[in-house]
Formats: C-alpha cells, sequence, structure tokens
C-alpha cells in the first residue's frame, strides 16, 4: 500500500523513542473491550480548553464500544457494522479517530491493515486524518512508529503492532475504491451522502479480513430511503429483537418525533454531551433562533434533535403517513372493486398508476404500479439521489426496456390489471394521453377512462380528501419506498380562494405516486359514494 512520499519523514528518525514495557492496554485482566478503551484514554486532546489533558471517554461513549467491540464464546467480535447516530457537535470526530488509531497501530491492529476514512468529500474526510494527525503527533510514543505521509492524508506503520498497515482518507468517488481491502472503515456523516455507492463498494470490499468493521457516525438524514435511514431502521428492528442479527449494532440518541423540541429534556436525548462538551448555551441558543424563525426549524429538528425531517416543509406528516403502512394482500383483492389514477410521465421520468380499493370502515388499500426506463436507471437515480436501481431489482418500479416509457408497456399492464380487478374508473392528466389511447386501442383494450384535471377546480377537493384519508388513516400503504418518497417530496400550493393542489414544479423530487392516488381517491366517490366514510364524500360533494 503507501508510498513514502512529500511529507514523509526519513527513517532514520524512527525508533529512537523508549516505549513503555507494559502499555495501559496491556495490563492483565482487560476485555477486549477494556483494551480499546485503555487505549483511547491514553490519547491526548489536542484542541480546546481541556487540550494537553488525556482523553477521558463518558460512560456513553463506553457503552457504545463494549457494545460493539464485545467478544462471543468462541473469542470473536460478531460486529461488522456500527452504527452511532446523534445530533452534531458531541465528540464523534474525536471518538471515531481515537477508534481509527486503535485498529491502525493500537490493540485492534493487524499486520498490514488499511484503515479508512470515508465522506461525501476528500476535505470532510480528511477531517478525520487531522485529528488523528495530531494526536500522533501529541503522544510521542505512537508519533514515533508512523511516518505522516501530508500531501496524500496518509499514516503509515513502520513497526510494532499493525506494521504495514496504512490510514488514508477517501471521498465519495466509489469507482476508484473497488480495489481496497478495509479492516476498518469509519463513515463521517454518511446521513449526507448523496447516494449509497462508496457505502457499498467499502462494505463489499472487507470480505478477506477476519474481523472487518463498518462504523457509521452521523446525524440523521432526511429521508427515509437513504441509505443511513436504512440503516438506523434496521438497527431498530435489531435492537427491538424483531430480527436476530448480531453482527450488527446500533446506538442511536434522538428526539422523538413527537416531543417537545424547545423542553431542554428533550435536547439530551439527542446530545448526550449535552451539558459537557456540548454547551447547553449555544443549543439555548439555536432553539431560541428556530422557534421564532420557521424556516430554522426544520435545521434544528435534524441537527439538534437528531430527527428525521427535511429541511422543506411537507404537506403530508411523516408520522401520520407511516401509522397507514400497514400490509396490503394483493391476492385477496383480485376480482374486487376498485379505482385508478394515472400520471403518465415524461419519456424518460416516473409514471405511476395507482389502484385504491374501498373495503370495510371506510378504508382503502392503495396497490402501486411504477415504471421507469431500462437504460438510464443509474443515472436517473445519482440525478434523483434516490436508489431507483435498487427498487426496481426489489419489484417496486417495473423497468421498460429502452430508454424511454413505452406507452404499448403501459398499455399492457393496465389491460391486464382491468382483467385481474374490478376496474370501474381510471383517472388520467390529459398529458400524453393520446398515445396511450392508441396503444390501448391497437391491443383491443376498453378501459373505463375519465380526464382528470390538475388545476385547482379538480385537485383542491382531491387533496382535501387525502389529507383526511391520511390523518384519520383511512388507507393502507403497505410502505411502499417509491410511494414513500413521493408522500415525502410533495408539496401543494394555494390560490388567491384557498384552493389547493399539488405542485410538481415546487417539489423536493418525484411526487408522481401521490398525484396518481388523489386522482384515485377522488374518483371513487363520483362512482360509489357509499365507498367513502360519511365526511369524505361531503368533501367531494
Amino acid at each position: 500500500m503507501s508510498l513514502r512520499g512529500v511529507g514523509a519523514k526519513a527513517l532514520s528518525e524512527r525508533g529512537k523513542v523508549a516505549e513503555r514495557p507494559v502499555k495501559p492496554w496491556e495490563e492483565p485482566g482487560l476485555d477486549r473491550p477494556g483494551r480499546v478503551i485503555a487505549f483511547c484514554e491514553d490519547l491526548p486532546i489536542t484542541a480546546g480548553k481541556l487540550a494537553g489533558t488525556k482523553m477521558l471517554l463518558r460512560e456513553w461513549q463506553r457503552a457504545f464500544i463494549r457494545a460493539v467491540y464485545a467478544e462471543n464464546a468462541e473469542g470473536v467480535r460478531p460486529v461488522r457494522t456500527a452504527v452511532l447516530s446523534m445530533a452534531r457537535k458531541n465528540g464523534k470526530t474525536q471518538l471515531a479517530a481515537a477508534l481509527a488509531l486503535c485498529h491502525l497501530l493500537g490493540p485492534e491492529s493487524e499486520p498490514r491493515g488499511e484503515v479508512y476514512s470515508a465522506a461525501l468529500t476528500r476535505y470532510q474526510a480528511a477531517k478525520l486524518y487531522k485529528e488523528m494527525a495530531a494526536i500522533l503527533q501529541a503522544h510521542e510514543e505512537l508519533d514515533d512508529r508512523c511516518n505522516i505521509v501530508r500531501f496524500e492524508k496518509q499514516i503509515e506503520v513502520l513497526f510494532g503492532p499493525g506494521s504495514g498497515s496504512v490510514y488514508a482518507a477517501l471521498s465519495a468517488d466509489a469507482e476508484s475504491k473497488m480495489g481496497l481491502s478495509p479492516s476498518f472503515v469509519v463513515y463521517d456523516e454518511l446521513g449526507s451522502a448523496p447516494n449509497r455507492n462508496l457505502f457499498d463498494a467499502l462494505d463489499t470490499a472487507t470480505g478477506a479480513r477476519a474481523e472487518p468493521l463498518m462504523m457509521c457516525i452521523s446525524t440523521q438524514a432526511a429521508a427515509d430511503h437513504h441509505i443511513f435511514s436504512e440503516l438506523v431502521d434496521y438497527g431498530t428492528r435489531v435492537n427491538s429483537g424483531d430480527l436476530d442479527d448480531p453482527s450488527f449494532h446500533l446506538t442511536l440518541y434522538a428526539a422523538p418525533q413527537d416531543a417537545d423540541p424547545w423542553d431542554a429534556d428533550t435536547w439530551a436525548l439527542a446530545n448526550p454531551a449535552i451539558g459537557d462538551f456540548r454547551s447547553r448555551e449555544d443549543v439555548q441558543r439555536q432553539a431560541s433562533q428556530a422557534r421564532l424563525v420557521p424556516s430554522k426549524e426544520s435545521a434544528f429538528r435534524n441537527l439538534i434533535l437528531n430527527q428525521r425531517v427535511s429541511a422543506t416543509a411537507r404537506f403530508i406528516h411523516k408520522a401520520e403517513w407511516d401509522r397507514c403502512a400497514d400490509a396490503v394482500d394483493r391476492r385477496a383483492l383480485a376480482g374486487c372493486e376498485c379505482y385508478g389514477g394515472l400520471d403518465l410521465g415524461a419519456t424518460r421520468d416516473l409514471t405511476a398508476f395507482v389502484l385504491v380499493f374501498p373495503g370495510e370502515g371506510g378504508i382503502f388499500d392503495v396497490v402501486p404500479h411504477f415504471f421507469m426506463p431500462e437504460s438510464n436507471i443509474a443515472e436517473r437515480s445519482n440525478e434523483d439521489r434516490v436508489p431507483y436501481d435498487l427498487w426496481a431489482k426489489q419489484g417496486h418500479i417495473t423497468l421498460i426496456p429502452g430508454a424511454t416509457i413505452d406507452p404499448g408497456f403501459v398499455a399492457d399492464v393496465l389491460a391486464n390489471a382491468a382483467q385481474e380487478f374490478d376496474l370501474k374508473t381510471l383517472a388520467y392528466d390529459r398529458w400524453r394521453i393520446e398515445d396511450l389511447r392508441r396503444e390501448l386501442g391497437l391491443i383491443g383494450a376498453s378501459l373505463p377512462l375519465e380526464p382528470f384535471g390538475q388545476g385547482f377546480k379538480e385537485m383542491s377537493p382531491a387533496v382535501d380528501v387525502l389529507e383526511r384519508c391520511v390523518a384519520e388513516k383511512l388507507i393502507r400503504h403497505g410502505g411502499n419506498p417509491v410511494l414513500n418518497m413521493c408522500a415525502a417530496n410533495a408539496v401543494v400550493t394555494r390560490d388567491p380562494a384557498g384552493g389547493r393542489k399539488l405542485d410538481k414544479s415546487k417539489a423536493t423530487g418525484r411526487i408522481d405516486g401521490l398525484v396518481a392516488l388523489t386522482m384515485a381517491l377522488s374518483v371513487s366517490s363520483r362512482y360509489e359514494p357509499e365507498a367513502l366514510p360519511a365526511c369524505l364524500a361531503e368533501l367531494l360533494g
């Protein structure tokens, strides 16, 4: 690995510092987590009011280390992926630097190990390098064993434990990371990554190591479909006992979505270091500003309370939408009455076809279908920063061969749905509908199509119905990730009379699925008013 280069010191300057015969982490009686803790607490603090003193881990930091580095009955550390999520300014960089050094040349090191820090940009990843370099330069004994190559942002171990190991800072250019064999990776602020490519490249590169460890330390991402959100959700299920996976660990410090954001007790839930090395006065200042300036509230909730909150105000509250995520049994709906909404995207965009099935208690089962061109799926995934390619593999998006949406392919799916279910009507946006009508005619399919205007006149009462259905838990959408994305992106605009409509031009991403769902719910009452509860039927007149 790393060759000596600009910034490296001469080998003749190394090996002159007398080492202690027994290091603190080599004291008898320590278990594996104890050795990691002892190593970290032998490192110096290099900045701030405590500069020059030894690092003293807090109990919450010790608990994280004990959970991650604990051994099983065979003497093996089972954890391979560790996630630590908390608000900003709680000392994550110093803890990550200490653990990276522990794997580089401390008790967790191995011969010719590869230790990496990863982040959105190389500058961000290099922040960990700077902290590690500062610690080494203030620790004469460890510094004597290392060579710091400043130009390359690398550290190489010359002798002693971890001999031949190298540390490097990596950026998000995943394509250049396929030849690595990491023994330890710390991914800083994974929640801000534009896609999952670098994470996947590093995670799948650890197979050659006996006990690799991927550690992700970040505040929460804003969207449910983000890779870091997926990790947090998976870890939550592991912690609750729903999943049995000893290779995964999550420590999450976050305020509940329904907690009072202005209560000091709420702040402590996401800031384990508050009142210690996390300034309570600074949090108070930001809370006061966010309370008076609505545009700052979302950032405060995300960065200070570590909540999964977008910086853009959502039309549908996430907690309400998630309460409607009960599973839908599509096979049990065969032959049942249903109503549809169709939002045809542009030739290269997402097309949405959503069916709603009225059931007992006025509750609608929602069955969505999504289409995208196959040839540009990777490009669209990167542009929109959502995993369309992964969702396609999972069966949530149907890929149409070619570079554009083939209306004939969509027509076949619509015709098959009309045969499988009792489709009463299909509301459509007039965009590109003539192409679809032509293809339906070619295959001899006669569908109950009904135009649905996208202006305030028709959309305003439909938006009211959607909002009420979500708020009163009158839909079951099954947690479809593409529909979840559309709901998260949706915003509405108002006309002077107070009417509302879903606005694609102002949305933070694609909302086609929610538009189709809105149309389907709206037309359902036009043909079977009793399908809706009285309160919703009244909204539609």
